[in-house]
Parts: C-alpha cells; sequence; structure tokens
C-alpha cells in the first residue's frame, strides 16, 4: 500500500469513528431533524429522506433527493456519501435484532398477502420506534430488523437507548396488553466492539453494515428469545446500569461461543 492509498485509509476510518462515536456531519443532523417527522414507509437509512407518497414527492422535487439508483436503502445524496468514503473502523455499538418467532407457520395459516402486509406493517412501526430513538437501521430482512446504536448517533447512555427501543417495539407491537399482540416479536441485544462501516461495490450494490462477534451473538441472543421477551446480554445490562433485581437470568450456550453467555429477560 502505497502512501496515498494509506492516507486514504486512515481517513476514512477516522470519519467513521468520528460519525459514530461524536455524531454525524452537521448537515446529515440537519436532515435528519427534519426528515424524521416526515411520514413514509420507506425511506434513507442514512438521512431519514422520506421516498413515499407526498413528503417522497415533496422532497424529490424540491431537494431533488431520491433513492439511489445503486442501492434504494439508501437516497442519492447518501449514495454518494457512502462511496466517499467506503471503509470503517472499530467502534463500540451495541445491536439490536428484532425478529418475528414462527414467521413460516404464521405466512401458512394466514396466506401470502395477508403475510406480506403484516410484514409492511412490522417494518414501519418497528422502523419508526429505531429511529426516533437514534439508531441507525443496519437491515431490514425477511422478517427482522436490525438496528446499530452508538454514543455518536443515540448519546452517551446508548445501552439503556436500545433497552427502551426495544421495549417501545414489544408496546408497538401489541405485547404487554391484555390482548395477544398483533405479531410475535422476540428481542436480542449485545454490546461490544464491531467493524462498522461501508462495505460492497464502489457505485454499485453496498450497504452500511455492522461485522463481528457483536452482531452474531445478537443474532442468536434473538433466536432464543420467545415472543415478547427481551434477551440482553450481561455486558450490555451492566453497562446501562440496569436493576437487575427481580429478572430471569439464563445461562445460554450459543453456537459459535465456547463458554455460556449470561442474558436476562425482560418484557413490558
Amino acid at each position: 500500500m502505497n502512501d496515498r492509498d494509506q492516507a486514504h485509509e486512515t481517513m476514512v476510518e477516522e470519519f467513521w469513528r468520528q460519525y459514530l462515536t461524536e455524531g454525524p456531519p452537521i448537515e446529515k443532523v440537519r436532515r435528519q431533524r427534519f426528515y424524521r417527522f416526515l411520514p413514509s414507509e420507506t425511506r434513507c437509512k442514512w438521512c431519514l429522506a422520506p421516498f413515499d407518497g407526498v413528503p417522497g414527492t415533496i422532497v424529490k422535487n424540491i431537494f431533488q433527493t431520491y433513492p439511489s439508483r445503486f442501492n434504494p436503502h439508501y437516497c442519492n445524496v447518501c449514495d454518494d456519501f457512502s462511496n466517499k468514503y467506503q471503509g470503517g473502523a472499530e467502534i463500540p455499538i451495541t445491536m439490536l435484532f428484532a425478529d418475528i418467532r414462527g414467521s413460516s407457520a404464521l405466512a401458512e395459516k394466514i396466506g401470502p398477502k395477508e403475510f406480506s402486509d403484516l410484514i409492511n406493517r412490522f417494518f414501519v412501526k418497528t422502523t419508526h420506534v429505531l429511529t426516533g430513538a437514534g439508531a441507525m437501521i443496519e437491515k431490514l430482512v425477511g422478517d427482522e430488523v436490525t438496528a446499530l446504536f452508538s454514543r455518536g448517533l443515540a448519546g452517551e447512555n446508548y445501552f439503556g437507548q436500545a433497552i427502551e427501543a426495544a421495549k417501545e417495539l414489544l408496546r408497538e407491537t401489541g405485547h404487554g396488553n391484555e390482548k395477544d399482540a398483533w405479531v410475535p416479536v422476540g428481542i436480542g441485544i449485545h454490546s461490544g466492539e464491531a467493524f462498522v462501516g461501508s462495505v460492497g461495490k464502489p457505485n454499485g450494490i453496498m450497504e452500511v453494515a455492522a461485522l463481528g462477534d457483536v452482531p452474531n451473538t445478537a443474532a442468536r441472543l434473538t433466536s432464543m428469545a420467545g415472543p415478547g421477551e427481551i434477551l440482553v446480554s450481561e455486558h450490555t445490562i451492566k453497562a446501562a446500569k440496569v436493576d437487575t433485581k427481580g429478572l430471569e437470568k439464563r445461562q445460554l450456550a450459543l453456537k459459535g461461543h465456547e463458554k455460556e453467555i449470561t442474558a436476562f429477560v425482560l418484557h413490558v
């Protein structure tokens, strides 16, 4: 690697570290503060620009902001941004995975059209709650939503923000009420160091991704959470200063881990 390439790599790494631990550039913060209040079922994962309905039309016509032709999860403005800073950095984060439990059986029971409507409603509700809590939506895939919390995005107590967002997700999906939830959801949360950045092909399909043990562990906790349960790793519980008195504690053997992981069970 020559000096020029090394300097660029260092610049990209410092950008991601600053973005996620200190906060996004001020121009992106301003857009997020404005766009988050415009209703839309789909929006840019970075700046929250709306793509649907009247808000999407207004933003497209006035601000020339629309879905990227390379990746519809981002707007054309943020797509240029991710290309410029392709790469990432290892930083402390909290990952939250929210998954519909028993989705295969549910899809077979209610049929494809109704199931599609259910998934869409789930994605709209969850992304609204998570972006409102300061999270970055990492993926919407199948029947699952994954989100990333960091100090720069969600504040100093981003651990606690993730836990409170998880509780709100359960409330929004009907858990904790006397009636049955309209969709059965299980959630897993874990914290630690992970590589976060823009991955993929420049001027092609790209994603902002979190890679490493943290998202893997969060995913496995989610797979072991029952409907209406939030499984939170002991590390996250301690970092968020949650009082564990009276909470159910589980010792879990997770695939890929030599030792069992301690997790606490939260409900609403």
